[in-house]
């Protein structure tokens, strides 16, 4: 496989992932939660009920967040695929830390919908649905290689710059 192309299937799998944690998490903040956090009454229903008691669940934040993660993922894409000198570690690195920092998006955006629901039907302001941990477990996965592979990187050139003829 070529440098070019390798570049091109990270960068295409990256945007995947970012879109994919986009979408599960606006998935989770406007439909699983809710739904688990008021069981037995549909999106329609939580609405009705958090609005008659001065809350707004629904809001437009989380797909904000949503649009700017996958905003940030074309901007690592389209030129990881069209510039010939583009890196494929910074391409990789890109995407790795912006998975990692969706887990600050996720607190943000599911903050105000979470806290509407914890007042509308008194219930906790947390997840009540699964998806919230798994995007806290892949940012967490996504921190540490970065972290990793950075360290791993660092020492390696400073091992390689250090055995070279001055």
């Amino acid at each position: 496989m070529s440098t070019r192309s390798q570049r091109t299937s990270i960068a295409v799998l990256g945007a995947l992932a970012v879109t994919t944690y986009a979408v599960v998490m606006v998935l989770q903040i406007s439909v699983w939660n809710p739904l688990a956090a008021a069981p037995g009454l549909s999106l329609g229903e939580i609405h009705d009920v958090a609005l008659s008691r001065g809350e707004v669940v629904f809001t437009p934040t989380p797909w904000v967040f949503a649009c700017i993660g996958v905003g940030l993922a074309l901007i690592v894409l389209v030129p990881a695929i069209l510039l010939r000198t583009a890196s494929t570690r910074v391409a990789a690195a890109a995407y790795l830390a912006i998975i990692a920092g969706g887990a600050p998006a996720y607190f943000a955006a599911s903050f105000g919908p979470g806290m509407a629901l914890a007042d509308a039907f008194a219930v906790s302001g947390g997840d009540h649905a699964a998806g919230g941990s798994v995007l806290m477990m892949a940012s967490g996965v996504a921190a540490i290689v970065l972290v990793v592979w950075g360290v791993a990187h660092a020492t390696s050139a400073r091992a390689t710059a250090s055995t070279a003829p001055a």
